[in-house]
């Protein structure tokens, strides 16, 4: 007996350790979503204090203030309203605390949970695109360039009618800048529709080649490049009762203005549009009437000699009869923070927020605005909330990590869905004073049987010593302090991006663990430029796109010089996009440090790359030649000396194929050696299954050549 037991626990312990040596394959560090925590999609039930989820095959209400369940709905109940045989439940969404809204298979459902009943149904076109709901007994769509609406009776009605194919209605505009999500803003009362309506007749086009045709084929699309003719963007209001449309008096800044953030009056009266010179340094909130068009007044102007990047749209206090809005921008003090501003002459009323640091508003009932922040660390993110009339402030998350918040309909409780570096994810139902209620989840590390590096998470200071840039190291699967390893810089450093945050192994790829657990440290830090850091971390780059993220990166890489296990003549980088750039730029100009290198989807010479972002960033081309020239990589590719690997997707409609044909051009003109890996099909994000053969051939190039 004890010969079996001691037998037992030597198989344990041998199973133990096998399963903790398991190593990532490449299909699982690229598609192994397996491989994240466990999550629990919970949705409030209209204004109701009531969370739902997914339990088995039901859909399961759950009341915040004493816990007590109840099924709402079984699929089988549900099957039965709408006709299907699903066997699980599909995603849904809450019109109201009793209405259930589904789409599948081109229409939209409309569920009473109450009376279990259909109470409506939305048959969408075929080919509708940017489908949006009024929120009452009408849908709007586009169908091509056009735009649409129906109601629940099937019949569909054009709003707009142009034929000209320059002409673009209800879409996004201005390429998704500027906090631009889509084209359609129906008004509160549902009785009007704002939209986009976009020229681009001037616009130029760039050939995208599809080999899927049989001889092959060129599809253009317009793509306006820095210093060049840009969109003419104008925003109409349709009122549906009278079939009439008008366009709102936006003449500010001429033909090439940009108009974001839309937002409406609760009255459904007059529209709001921050208005955006060609330049970006110069904005203005405008007040417009959606009845006739009219230019009602200029509530709120910013200007800034670098640039001013509106992202948010206004929002009106609740319970405050309309009279005041909240207003976010960081061209005032520094940092993203909130303002309250009198709605009827523009002035700020008060700084909602008084911190240094990038803020963004959850939800407010008209007492309290609740925000999160990066006030407690620039990697962590905590909710708060402020008394609008004292000012005074409560933090309401208190464990480390990452918080993404929801808030219920009345703001009484919030879902509190968090991590840090050691903590998958927790999930809380919480009160708004900060008092927990109840977890509602803790989730087990799903990979607990890998034999993982180990994640730290640090400071290096910036070149011009003024900033903190937080870094992500991986050490090498079982580690040897006593040998030298090669190092795999990952490197973005792009605007509107941070790659380091205290999440569950430290926003880890999981490609950065599958490096380490074949030999590497691996090594990703944020530089200036990048988001969360207030408006000078940010704007430092300006005019000079690279130069500033290169002299952080490269005391990234004194720190890691300074590691004893680190084999300073093995250094490699890896980035895509604006990561391409940087990669091409690092080797292109410390060829001394960086021993290979594989860019994806480079940026190569920002007279190549669109209007919107590449004139913030580095003015136009005719404004700031010697900065366009300085940072052009045309002119490194004959400085090149190591190892490059360029990928690039041949129908990328983002950064178009002529930046890295170009550089090929440069190079070969120069007889300088480089490899290119063409996606034929890929646009600028190689995605699916191709990305495991994209991953596999970088890694490749990486243990060709830098082990």
């Amino acid at each position: 007996m004890k010969y079996l037991l001691f037998t037992i626990i030597g198989v344990a312990m041998v199973c133990n350790m096998k399963a903790q040596d398991r190593v990532l394959t490449m299909e699982e560090a690229i598609l192994g979503y397996e491989l994240y925590p466990k999550n629990l999609y919970v949705q409030w039930q209209g204004d109701k204090n009531v969370l739902t989820y997914i339990e088995g095959t039901d859909l399961v209400g759950e009341t915040a203030v004493n816990g007590e369940k109840s099924v709402l709905m079984s699929v089988e109940e549900l099957n039965g309203i709408l006709g299907a045989h699903l066997k699980g439940w599909p995603q849904y969404s809450w019109k109201d605390a009793k209405t259930l809204v589904i789409r599948r298979q081109g229409k939209i459902f409309e569920v009473d949970v109450e009376k279990k009943k259909l109470s409506a149904i939305f048959t969408i076109a075929q080919g509708a695109e940017n489908v949006t709901s009024n929120g009452k007994a009408l849908v709007a769509y586009t169908k091509g360039n056009n735009l649409y609406y129906t109601d629940a009776n099937g019949n569909e009605f054009a709003v707009t009618k142009d034929e000209n194919p320059d002409i673009v209605n209800g879409q996004a505009v201005s390429r998704n800048e500027f906090g631009i999500q889509g084209g359609i803003f129906w008004s509160p009362d549902g009785k009007k529709l704002a939209f986009y309506r976009k020229d681009e007749s001037e616009v130029g086009t760039f050939p995208l080649l599809d080999i899927n045709t049989r001889t092959g084929s060129l599809r253009e699309i317009k793509y306006p490049m820095t210093g060049m003719k840009s969109e003419q963007v104008s925003l109409g209001v349709y009122d549906v009762a009278s079939g009439r449309t008008v366009f709102m008096d936006v003449t500010d800044f001429g033909r090439e203005q940009y108009l974001t953030n839309i937002a409406w009056h609760p009255s459904s009266a007059y529209v709001y549009i921050q208005v955006l010179d060609r330049s970006q340094k110069h904005m203005r909130l405008n007040q417009y009437d959606a009845k006739t068009g009219a230019f009602v007044q200029t509530l709120l102007e910013e200007k800034n000699e670098r640039y001013t990047e509106p992202l948010t749209p206004v929002v009106f206090l609740k319970d405050a009869g309309s009279k005041t809005f909240i207003y976010r921008t960081n061209n005032r003090d520094g940092y993203f923070n909130l303002y309250l501003v009198d709605a009827a002459s523009g002035k700020v009323v008060k700084r909602l927020t008084d911190v240094d640091a990038d803020v963004e508003m959850v939800g407010q009932d008209g007492k309290y605005v609740y925000y999160t922040s990066a006030e407690v660390s620039p990697v962590e993110n905590h909710l708060f909330r402020v008394d609008v009339k004292s000012g005074k402030k409560t933090r309401l998350t208190r464990a480390e990590g990452w918080h993404r918040i929801t808030m219920s309909g009345d703001m009484t409780y919030f879902v509190d869905n968090y991590s840090s570096l050691k903590v998958p994810r927790v999930i809380h139902l919480v009160e708004n004073n900060g008092k927990v209620v109840k977890e509602l989840l803790n989730a087990e590390d799903p990979t607990k049987d890998y034999n993982f590096g180990e994640i730290t998470l640090g400071t290096v200071k910036t070149a011009d010593g003024k900033y903190d840039n937080y870094y992500r190291l991986i050490k090498p699967m079982n580690f040897d302090a006593t040998k030298k390893y090669p190092v795999i810089v990952y490197v973005y450093g792009g605007p509107h991006s941070q790659m380091v945050k205290n999440t569950w192994q430290g926003e880890l790829r999981r490609w950065e663990m599958y490096m380490a657990q074949h030999g590497y440290v691996v090594f990703v830090m944020d530089n200036r430029g990048t988001s969360n850091r207030g408006a000078e971390f940010e704007k430092a780059i300006h005019g000079q796109c690279g130069q500033a993220e290169m002299a952080d990166q490269m005391e990234g890489i004194r720190f890691l010089k300074s590691l004893p296990y680190v084999d300073a003549e093995r250094i490699g980088v890896h980035g895509w996009s604006y990561g391409g750039f940087m990669t091409i730029s690092l080797i292109t100009n410390h060829p001394e440090v960086f021993k290979v290198a594989v860019a994806g989807g480079p940026v190569i010479d920002w007279k190549w790359y669109e209007v919107m972002y590449g004139e913030r960033y580095m003015d136009s081309p005719h404004t700031n030649p010697e900065g366009y020239a300085k940072v052009s990589l045309i002119n490194k590719a004959k400085d090149l000396k190591g190892k490059l690997l360029i990928c690039q997707g041949a129908v990328d409609n983002v950064v178009v194929w002529e930046h890295s044909l170009s550089f090929i051009r440069e190079c070969i003109k120069n007889n300088v050696q480089v490899d290119y890996f063409p996606y034929p099909c890929a646009e600028h994000n190689v995605l699916g299954k191709d990305r495991i053969h994209l991953m596999q051939k970088v890694t490749d190039y990486f243990e060709d050549y830098l082990k």
